[in-house]
């Protein structure tokens, strides 16, 4: 196993720096996060500075996990840990003569990458933090007040999740809460009891309960993000395997719904997110200040209902 430092490294734009591989290289030609092989008695993090270093002249002061990702090419299997860099000193420079450029991550293409870099930019496109709405779907101008409150805190993905409601009702409320979430830059994703993928196109994604999920076997045509709720590593595989762009996993600590149910536990979590190479979001238990450990633990961010579901304004 050959284990590699990589960086999504951040200007103030919002942008992201990649650089292209030499012509002669394996995956001669595309663009990748600059980085490099761990070599013998270094941490993850000093391999890290290393490479930035050597190919870039740049020292990085503020860093995170972003992502670990397995990958085999041929005989070669890698185990490339992606680290999302916010601050750094000095001036990126290419002094390997390799290419540079600065993207958006909704620039990216994915397939001007390698393959084992593509799970990267979905994680890149996706925020910490994940709201589902709460139970009073049925109270309109109540739910569409706290819902504002709520994008206010600056979310950057919210799930509509209202089972009580039929489905005009719910196209109803989708409709009105999606023009909230476009005025906040939020993105809007739809989760019905039944019949989920028939949304697909009227807001921004689709979500499916671990029941649904393990009836398909394949990711559905469309646009749009996909995700998935998960319980176990059964589950993550097939959502892994289907290329869902995310899924939520929990639950991790108890819930006031589910005060006494079986829990995971962040060690948990961390071995079942390990086995799989899409963005996992921690559900269960969460609090606001969980999302740096959520992040140790490999997880996208966290995701939750009271954790971020504004009380009455």
């Amino acid at each position: 196993m050959i284990h590699v430092a990589a960086a999504a490294i951040f200007d103030a734009e919002g942008r992201v720096l990649v650089t292209k591989r030499a012509d002669h290289m394996h995956q001669g030609g595309l663009w990748e996060f600059p980085g490099g092989k761990r070599e013998p008695g270094e941490s993850m993090e000093q391999a890290l500075a290393r490479e930035l270093d050597e190919e870039l002249g740049i020292q990085p002061l503020a860093y995170d996990p972003l992502i670990r990702i397995r990958h085999s090419y041929g005989e070669r299997r890698l185990q490339l840990e992606f680290f999302r860099v916010t601050r750094y000193q000095g001036r990126a420079r290419g002094l390997e003569a390799q290419p540079l450029k600065w993207l958006l991550p909704s620039e990216m293409d994915p397939h001007s990458f390698p393959a084992a870099d593509r799970p990267v930019i979905t994680a890149l496109r996706l925020p910490s933090r994940y709201l589902i709405t709460g139970e009073d779907a049925a109270q309109t101008n109540s739910f569409l007040k706290r819902l504002e409150s709520s994008l206010a805190q600056g979310l950057g993905i919210v799930q509509l999740r209202a089972h009580g409601l039929a489905d005009e009702r719910y196209r109803e409320l989708l409709s009105a809460s999606l023009t909230r979430c476009r005025l906040q830059g939020a993105r809007l994703i739809v989760n019905r009891p039944a019949g989920v993928v028939d949304w697909l196109g009227e807001a921004d994604g689709i979500h499916f309960t671990a029941r649904q999920l393990m009836l398909l076997s394949r990711r559905p045509p469309g646009a749009g993000l996909m995700g998935a709720s998960c319980h176990n590593p059964e589950e993550l595989t097939r959502a892994a395997q289907l290329q869902l762009d995310y899924a939520l996993l929990s639950p991790v600590g108890e819930t006031p719904s589910h005060p006494h149910a079986p829990t995971l536990g962040w060690s948990r979590f961390a071995e079942w997110v390990d086995g799989v190479n899409i963005p996992v979001y921690a559900l269960g238990g969460m609090r606001r200040d969980s999302l740096a450990q959520a992040k140790r633990a490999g997880a996208q961010g966290i995701a939750g209902i009271s954790t971020f579901w504004a009380v009455n304004p």
